[in-house]
C-alpha cells in the first residue's frame, strides 16, 4: 500500500477532487482515479470525498493505493518474439494464429496469457494486474503489437494511437493485378447488416477510414502491397482491400480465397510490418519492425522462381 498526499494551495481552489488529482500526478488517468475515490480510496481532511467534490485551500487530501488485484488470467509459458523491452513497454512480433486477448473460445494460448508470464513487474493498469494491449491484430495476422507495462505509458501510448500520431505500415499478398501503382482508399466501415462477424465499407454509415497503399510487386495471380493506415478500425485494411476487388490471399471472410492451379495460402496473408511512435516516457522516436513472416515469404518465393502457372 503507498499513501500520497496533497496540500491545496489557493491556485487549485474551486477544483474538482478527480480534476486537482488527475493534474497533480501522472500515474493514473482521471477515470481510474474516480474509480479510486468511489471505491472510498481517497478522503479530504480525514473524511471520505465525492469526485465531484470542490476543494477548499488549504486542504489536506490522502490518495491510498493498493497492490493491483490479480486479473484472473493465467500466465502460461509460451515462447515470445521480444523486438523491444525497457521498464515502461515492450514490442513483440505477434505469430500468425495467436489470439490478442482471452475470449470465448480462446481461453488459453492468448498473447495475454504469455504476457503475464513473462513479464515479472507489470503495474496495475486499470487497478487489475495485466498487460496493457493499446492495439490489437487481428488471430490470423501477424506482426507487431504493443504493450504498455504501467498506466502512464498506457496513457501515452493509446493517446498516440487515439491522435492518429503512430504511423504503421502493413505487408500484404492481395488477389489479382493491382492496376495502380499508389492509391487512397476512403470510406466508412461499419457493421456488417447480415453478418455480424463482418464489417464493411459504405458511404454513409460507420467511421470513416483511411488506408493508403503502393504495390511492391505484381506475381501473376496476386499483388504484393505495402499499406499504410492513417486510421485504425476493425478490419480496416481486410475491407478496404475487398472494398476495391482484392481481397488479401487466404482471407475466408472478405474473400480472398483462391482456386485453380496455385497454391494455397494458409491464412490471410497480412502482416504488421513497422510501427513507428515515440516512447511513452522519454518521447524520443522509435521504429519497430517484423520480418516478413516464412509463410508469407515462401509464396513469394515460390512464384519468383520455382513457380510456372
Amino acid at each position: 500500500m503507498r499513501r500520497l498526499e496533497f496540500l491545496v494551495d489557493s491556485n487549485h481552489q474551486a477544483l474538482r477532487l478527480d480534476v486537482f488529482l488527475s493534474e497533480n500526478q501522472t500515474e493514473f488517468s482521471r477515470s481510474h482515479l474516480k474509480r479510486l475515490i468511489e471505491l472510498g480510496h481517497a478522503s479530504v481532511n480525514g473524511s471520505l470525498a465525492q469526485a465531484k467534490y470542490r476543494i477548499k485551500t488549504g486542504d489536506r487530501i490522502v490518495l491510498i493505493i493498493y497492490p493491483p488485484s490479480t486479473s484472473g488470467i493465467d500466465a502460461e509459458s509460451i515462447p515470445l518474439k521480444i523486438i523491444y523491452e525497457d521498464e515502461a513497454m515492450l514490442a513483440v512480433d505477434k505469430p500468425a494464429g495467436m489470439v490478442v486477448h482471452p475470449a470465448p473460445g480462446h481461453a488459453k494460448g492468448t498473447l495475454v496469457n504469455a504476457l503475464l508470464n513473462h513479464c515479472s513487474d507489470l503495474s496495475g493498469i486499470g487497478g487489475v494486474e495485466r498487460p496493457g494491449i493499446v492495439h490489437r491484430l487481428d488471430k490470423d495476422t501477424s506482426g507487431v503489437v504493443l504493450i504498455a507495462k504501467n498506466e502512464i505509458a498506457h496513457r501515452s501510448l493509446a493517446s498516440q494511437f487515439k491522435n492518429r500520431k503512430v504511423k504503421k505500415t502493413y505487408l500484404a499478398l492481395v488477389r489479382g493485378v493491382v492496376k495502380s501503382a499508389s492509391g487512397i482508399i476512403e470510406t466508412s466501415i461499419g457493421r456488417h447488416k447480415t453478418n455480424r462477424k463482418k464489417m464493411t465499407a459504405t458511404i454513409n454509415q460507420g467511421r470513416q477510414a483511411e488506408t493508403r497503399y503502393k504495390v511492391l510487386e505484381t506475381l501473376g495471380h496476386f499483388s504484393y502491397l505495402q499499406l499504410f493506415p492513417k486510421t485504425g478500425r476493425t478490419h480496416q485494411i481486410r475491407v478496404h482491400l475487398a472494398s476495391i476487388h482484392h481481397p488479401v490471399l487466404g482471407d475466408k471472410l472478405y474473400g480472398g480465397l483462391i482456386t485453380g492451379p496455385y497454391l494455397i495460402m494458409p491464412r490471410q496473408a497480412l502482416h504488421a510490418h513497422r510501427i513507428e511512435i515515440n516512447h511513452p516516457v522519454n518521447e524520443q522516436p522509435l521504429v519497430f519492425e517484423a520480418p516478413v513472416p516464412p509463410d508469407i515469404n515462401n509464396y513469394l518465393v515460390a512464384y519468383r522462381q520455382n513457380f510456372n502457372p
